[in-house]
């Protein structure tokens, strides 16, 4: 749902929102059914209140200027990074088009769940 020419606006206004609650984005990038936004998340506030907070902000936006009836998923998926792996991170993240010719989003979150052993039932993986 997110069209290449909304990308960079959608992307700007989710590191605008991001930055009012406190927390700096280090990369992003959009793709038409799913972000990467890897960010640093304040000590006072949690991963489930960030994301609801970006999401209230955001959904607004998105039916403005992309879909009138948009709405986020309810779920998510949140995975830490060290320090150390930033920098791999980011390039993944920027590389995402690329990355999505060899293989789809769903396939490789069912991926990340596996390989990070979080335990999951597909019937609510994706609502």
């Amino acid at each position: 749902m997110i069209m290449e020419a909304f990308r960079p606006n959608a992307q700007a206004y989710f590191v605008e929102v991001g930055a009012n609650l406190g927390s700096y984005t280090e990369e992003i990038f959009m793709m038409p059914d799913h972000i990467h936004w890897l960010c640093t998340i304040s000590r006072t506030q949690t991963i489930a209140d960030l994301v609801k907070n970006v999401k209230i902000a955001s959904s607004a936006k998105m039916k403005e200027f992309v879909v009138p009836n948009f709405s986020w998923q309810r779920g998510y998926g949140v995975f830490s990074v060290s320090q150390s792996k930033l920098e791999i991170v980011g390039r993944y993240i920027q590389n995402q088009p690329e990355h999505h010719k060899k293989i789809n989003f769903q396939s490789e979150y069912r991926k990340f769940l596996e390989e990070y052993k979080i335990e999951y039932d597909e019937q609510y993986v994706w609502d």
